[in-house]
């Protein structure tokens, strides 16, 4: 019996865990500009700040905020390419989040 009671605690720990997990990267990623600029990052492996604000047609001083603000949260990593800094997804369960909201039927 108290085997048992071990294994519902690891598991409500690793559930926990994972919920964590989700909630920061919906925290992330909760502004339009941000979700445009991770659909383009799976459209196109990498991209400088120039290409998406020329995709996205937003202002420049914006999509950097937004960009370094996921870069530091962890959901993009940047490498610079000569001039520009290319940005790709490092985290790539947020497109599986994402894709699943999209497919949900949530009242819409």
């Amino acid at each position: 019996m108290g085997t048992k009671k071990v294994k519902e605690v690891i598991v409500e720990e690793s559930l926990v865990e994972k919920l964590e997990r989700i909630a920061y990267i919906l925290k992330t990623v909760a502004h339009p500009l941000r979700l445009g600029i991770i659909h383009l990052l799976e459209q196109h492996p990498r991209l400088s700040v120039n290409e998406i604000c020329g995709k996205l047609d937003s202002e420049q001083s914006l999509t950097s905020h937004h960009l370094q603000n996921m870069r530091l949260k962890g959901i993009l990593s940047v490498k610079r390419e000569g001039r520009s800094m290319m940005y790709s997804l490092k985290e790539k369960d947020v497109s599986l989040i994402i894709e699943c909201l999209e497919n949900c039927q949530c009242n819409m």
